[in-house]
This record gives structure tokens, C-alpha cells and sequence, in this order.
């Protein structure tokens, strides 16, 4: 081969970015190398066997659903940028956000023993430190239980850096059980309120017929049936049932399930009426939208910073430990 062609080779691949891509709903990812936008929305459409009928696609960054439709913008993308491909009509939704939460949508094998679990979920952190803000607080809490040089050796960190960490989670749940108790202040001080009103009104007409009120916690009406079916683990039903604020304890995945259930069939698991359960589906839909948000920030920060494809374990704030 001549030395021309070498270079004229190697001057074509250095113009090449490379990428990933992948359906809205797919789980199934690709790596393509692209030099220009037109030519990713070519070979997109190849390996991902989209219809002639469902083009022009779309090309949107898998992590927050930014539209890339200029070529310049493209050009300044790093390599293996994450893309989402969106056949005509279809839409981005954070729902199915590409940033680190991949792995709540894997199906997870029952662990026999508390050892496999930890170091189940020291591999999530390896992966991404944002998972973090996905996990339920039993699954924190094994991380913080675990022996600091075991949990090192696991993540291949040192164990002054394991030490921030467990620091770290123990601050995400000390927030949580903070912001569970201002929940359950609030809502005793509205009690307060409300029983106040009752005695007042009552005070006030002595003589009126007792009026019949419609109490938003209203069991006497609500179905205690349990065969209903939904999706949710007895683990899951007995936490929403007894733990004050439990959209707080569940992690991400749990959240999802709890939004997808039929109201009727999660009121009449839980034996509460549909309003209650109600109030507790959206309660889990703004904890979810919350902490999918924490993440896309995340990354959005990670993304801008200089060449930085995962979140520094040095740059963790070091603080003490609460008990």
C-alpha cells in the first residue's frame, strides 16, 4: 500500500466521531462512527433497522433530550456521545433518560446473602456515583455497613476515599429523614389546624345538626380486598402502608412501579381509598422527577467539564460521619 494511502486513511478517521445509538425504547445500543450529522442519521437509521416510512429521525443526547440538529454542535460533542434515535412522532421522554439509571431497568436476581448485595451495589457506584441519589435507604445503608476495606478493595479506591463516600451516603440519608420529619410536622400542624376549626365550628352552633364530612382518610369506605393484583413486592405494599413519607425509603425502580399501578388496584392492596393512594402516587411521581433531575444536572455538569466521563472520587467533599 502506498504511503499516501496510508495518510489519506489516516486523515479520514481522525475526522471521525465516534458514537452511540440507540431506539427510545431499545435496549440495545450501537457504535457508529460519523464524520459529519447527515452521515450519523444515515448509519443510525442502518443499524438500528428504522423503517423509510418513519424517517427523517431525530438525533437527541440520550442524557437530557437536547435536540442535535446543527453541525457545528455536533462537531464539538465528545466522542462516544450517547444518542437517542426518534423515528417520526415519536418523542424524548425523561422517563426513559439514558444518565446512569440504565440499570434500575435490568432485572435483578434475588442475592442469598448480604455480601453479594453490597457488592451488587458497589458496582452501580463504580459505574456512576449519581446513583447515588437512586437508591432506597436500605440499600445506603448496607453500603455504609460495609467494612470500609472491603468496600475499597471492591471499588478499587482507597479507603480514605471509601471514607468520603460512606460520609456521603449517610448525608443523603440523614436528608431524608429530615425532610420525612418537617413532613410529618407539617402534617400534624395542619391536624392541629383542622381539629381546631372542628371544635370552633362547633362551639360556634351549638345547635346545628352534625354536618357528614368527608374525611380525606376515609377507611370506612375503602375496600380491604387484597386480591387485587399489582406489581408491587409485600416488601414495597408493607413500607408504603406503615412508613411515614415512603416514597423517601424506595429507590427509583420502586417509585416507577408504584406510578405504573392502577389506582384502584393499589388502593384496594394498601385497603385505603382511591384518594389516599392517589395522594401517594403523586407524592412518588415528584420524588422520582426530583431525583432524576438530581442526575440529569449531574451529568450535564460532568459532560461540560474538561474531558471528565465520570464523577472524580476526589473532588467528594470530605465531612464527618453522623451517627
Amino acid at each position: 500500500k502506498s504511503p499516501w494511502g496510508t495518510a489519506e486513511r489516516q486523515l479520514m478517521a481522525a475526522r471521525l466521531k465516534q458514537c452511540v445509538v440507540r431506539r427510545r425504547d431499545g435496549p440495545e445500543q450501537h457504535g457508529v462512527a460519523a464524520s459529519c450529522l447527515r452521515e450519523l442519521r444515515d448509519k443510525a437509521c442502518g443499524v438500528l433497522a428504522i423503517d423509510k416510512a418513519r424517517e427523517p429521525i431525530t438525533l437527541v443526547l440520550a442524557e437530557d433530550g437536547t435536540i442535535v440538529d446543527d453541525e457545528d454542535y455536533f462537531l464539538c460533542l465528545p466522542p462516544n456521545t450517547k444518542f437517542v434515535a426518534l423515528a417520526k412522532d415519536e418523542k424524548w421522554s425523561s422517563k426513559s433518560l439514558d444518565s446512569g439509571t440504565s440499570w434500575l431497568s435490568e432485572t435483578v436476581d434475588e442475592v442469598d446473602s448480604a455480601a453479594e448485595k453490597w457488592k451488587q451495589l458497589a458496582r452501580q457506584l463504580k459505574d456512576d456515583l449519581s446513583n447515588i441519589i437512586l437508591m432506597s435507604e436500605e440499600d445506603l445503608q448496607v453500603l455504609i455497613d460495609v467494612p470500609r476495606s472491603d468496600l475499597a478493595e471492591e471499588l478499587a479506591q482507597s479507603e480514605t476515599k471509601v471514607q468520603v463516600l460512606q460520609d456521603t451516603l449517610q448525608q443523603v440519608l440523614d436528608r431524608r429523614e429530615e425532610e420525612r420529619q418537617s413532613r410529618q410536622l407539617l402534617e400534624l400542624y395542619l391536624e392541629a389546624l383542622k381539629t381546631e376549626d372542628s371544635i370552633l365550628s362547633k362551639v360556634a352552633e351549638p345547635e346545628a345538626a352534625p354536618r357528614k364530612e368527608m374525611d380525606v382518610v376515609d377507611r370506612g369506605t375503602s375496600s380491604t380486598d387484597t386480591s387485587a393484583t399489582t406489581a408491587l413486592s409485600d416488601q414495597v405494599l408493607a413500607a408504603l402502608k406503615e412508613k411515614p413519607a415512603p416514597e423517601l425509603c424506595l429507590d427509583s425502580q420502586d417509585l416507577e412501579l408504584v406510578l405504573k399501578a392502577d389506582a384502584a388496584a393499589l388502593a384496594s392492596a394498601l385497603g385505603w381509598d382511591k384518594q389516599k393512594a392517589g395522594a401517594l402516587q403523586s407524592a412518588c411521581d415528584q420524588e422520582l422527577s426530583k431525583r432524576l433531575q438530581q442526575v440529569q444536572t449531574l451529568h450535564s455538569l460532568r459532560s461540560t467539564s474538561k474531558g471528565k466521563k465520570t464523577l472524580p472520587w476526589g473532588d467528594w467533599p470530605s465531612a464527618k460521619r453522623k451517627k
